[in-house]
């Protein structure tokens, strides 16, 4: 199962020391075509190396901001307890989430330019396997220039190895890069030595596909306007043998990351650099290891989830009134029940409208907001009251996500997080649970997504209903939904909440099927840019980093249109005056 993760020890051993300041490190392709290419096993490593390259940024300390799963901050869906100068418009182009994420993605490219030029030249691997890796290596390059693309519409290509002192050419134009994408998935695909698939067990499960390079292709397509091509590359998915895992809460478990469903994914393993960090930056104090806390759910997608009959859920159809409130004095709805005189004075001195509290009543009232909604929503969030199955010392424990928060010790056993004085929407999804799911808050065994079925299912419908064909692409969403427990969209009962009125309101439907089916994988973010929504779906009046209730605790400013494009860092623009910055940022 994890064969191939194992090379990354001794790939990334024999490469670390590439992988520092960019800006003043031997250059990775001099070291590589020292010690690479020149066996079968140094092959294999070379290219376990570009693989390598999709955990840079990853840290394991604090977090770095740079996985994928850590862009939600920035998203509809998501937030992080911390300030963000990017969400309050202050972020400049020195800002080190701009040159981090330019300078790994282009040592990725650096590392797939060795290996597609070197190992024709040097390796004694044989013809089959060596087309293998050279395909792999195109698919890679691929994804790190759509990264790149995905945020800075144009940027430098580089097709072969080169120097850092020579990285000196000027930007390639958004559809140009593109253009240089889709030719390398190309190659991939038509490389006959490419798996179509691999299945689960299989020693090579994680490695490139046909099937991850048909996804990729049709995202890319996506992103070019080209509806009729992304949905071509979308079928060939399906026809190489990908569907849906039947439990969508079972999929993100350690058992099932090789479902047919996963399509190209982050391996990891219980090994320390080697893991998955969702615990430690979005588990609680409850969790395994103690965690942090730091990422967390948006109110905007919890009230985003529908009800179980698929029409819009309303706080005022649970509590009359609700919407009309402050949210100040509406806290009084999430507080616990039988408060302590202490307690209520502190609730009161919050502003909490204490007129409506319920000292045996309050919890039962708020948990019916939650019953009878989507299942995905107890799948990803742990909601208030609901239970959470976490560690007391290093036994386990069933908490109960309270506030104020008391004790996580019997008989109170509430769920204890880094933000007691705060009440946020908690990630389930990618917590751990017990004690026995991993070893380390820093390194999860479970595989992260880049690119799963449902992904595909959700991006086709986007590319049918674009071009019209709106039925076509509602039978697309629905077979996300029945996955869920969600009943099917129609456009024959307008009476009913699940009613398609046409192209306009279908597209609306996909974006928000997407923003409830993926929470916590590093989608939500990427996808606003693409639409052109962030700015009404994340900005709106009153935005904010905010606790249940919606209070904000970090106000949001939007600063113009420019910030839906990233700057080139300035510190490339110093190195590389052939570099020109994007609209709207300072020089």
């Amino acid at each position: 199962m994890k064969k191939t993760i194992l090379l990354y020890t001794l790939a990334a051993a024999m490469l670390g020391s590439c992988k520092k300041d960019l800006l003043d490190t031997v250059p990775y392709d001099q070291l590589a075509s020292e010690n690479m290419w020149t066996s079968d096993n140094l092959t294999d490593l070379g290219v376990t190396g570009i693989y390598n390259a999709l955990r840079l940024g990853q840290n394991t300390g604090s977090a770095s901001g740079l996985e994928l799963y850590q862009y939600d901050r920035f998203s509809f869906t998501g937030q992080t307890r911390d300030a963000t100068s990017m969400m309050q418009g202050t972020i400049l182009p020195s800002d080190g989430l701009f040159s981090a994420n330019w300078q790994n993605f282009y040592e990725g490219v650096i590392r797939a330019n060795d290996a597609i030029f070197n190992i024709p030249l040097k390796s004694p691997s044989t013809p089959e396997k060596k087309s293998r890796l050279i395909a792999e290596s195109k698919f890679l390059r691929a994804y790190f220039y759509f990264r790149l693309n995905q945020v800075w519409k144009g940027v430098p290509v580089y097709l072969e190895p080169v120097a850092y002192n020579e990285f000196t050419k000027p930007r390639e134009t958004e559809q140009a890069v593109w253009e240089v994408v889709i030719k390398d998935l190309t190659d991939a695909i038509n490389e006959p030595n490419l798996p179509n698939k691999y299945n689960k067990g299989s020693a090579s499960f994680g490695r490139v596909t046909k099937s991850a390079a048909y996804a990729l292709r049709g995202k890319t397509y996506l992103y070019m306007g080209k509806w009729a091509e992304a949905a071509a590359d979308f079928q060939k998915v399906k026809d190489l043998g990908h569907s849906l895992f039947a439990n969508y809460t079972q999929l993100f478990k350690e058992a099932n990351e090789q479902s047919d469903e996963m399509i190209f994914t982050i391996q990891n393993m219980g090994v320390t650099g080697l893991g998955s960090t969702t615990q430690f930056f979005c588990g609680t104090r409850s969790s395994f290891g103690s965690c942090w806390n730091t990422y967390l759910v948006s109110p905007n997608l919890v009230d985003l989830y529908e009800n179980a009959d698929g029409s819009r859920f309303s706080w005022d159809d649970v509590i009359p009134g609700y919407s009309s409130m402050t949210p100040t004095a509406r806290q009084v709805y999430f507080l616990r029940d039988n408060l302590t005189t202490a307690e209520r004075n502190a609730a009161a001195g919050r502003g909490a409208d204490m007129s409506k509290y319920l000292p045996t009543g309050n919890e039962a009232r708020i948990r019916k907001a939650y019953e009878s909604r989507d299942p995905r929503l107890a799948a990803n969030v742990i909601t208030p009251y609901s239970n959470y199955n976490g560690v007391l010392g290093a036994a386990p424990s069933t908490v109960t996500n309270r506030f104020p928060y008391r004790t996580e010790n019997a008989p109170t056993l509430d769920l204890r997080t880094d933000t007691q004085a705060f009440f946020y929407y908690l990630y389930r999804k990618f917590v751990y649970e017990g004690n026995t799911e991993l070893l380390n808050r820093s390194f999860g065994p479970i595989d992260f997504p880049i690119i799963r079925y449902a992904d595909v299912l959700l991006m086709w419908a986007e590319a049918l209903n674009e071009q019209g064909l709106v039925a076509e692409a509602i039978s697309k969403v629905n077979e996300v939904r029945a996955r869920a427990g969600m009943p099917a969209l129609q456009q024959s009962d307008p009476a009913k909440g699940t009613y398609v009125a046409g192209q306009s309101n279908c597209r609306e439907r996909i974006r928000n099927e997407r923003r409830v089916e993926f929470p916590n994988e590093g989608i939500n973010y990427f996808d606003e840019l693409r639409w052109q929504t962030w700015k009404e779906s994340t900005f709106k009046a009153g935005s904010g980093v905010q606790q249940v209730w919606g209070q904000n605790t970090v106000p949001y400013s939007w600063r113009g249109d420019y910030m839906y494009t990233w700057p080139i860092p300035q510190v490339e623009i110093q190195r590389n005056p052939s570099l020109t910055q994007n609209p709207g940022w300072p020089n």
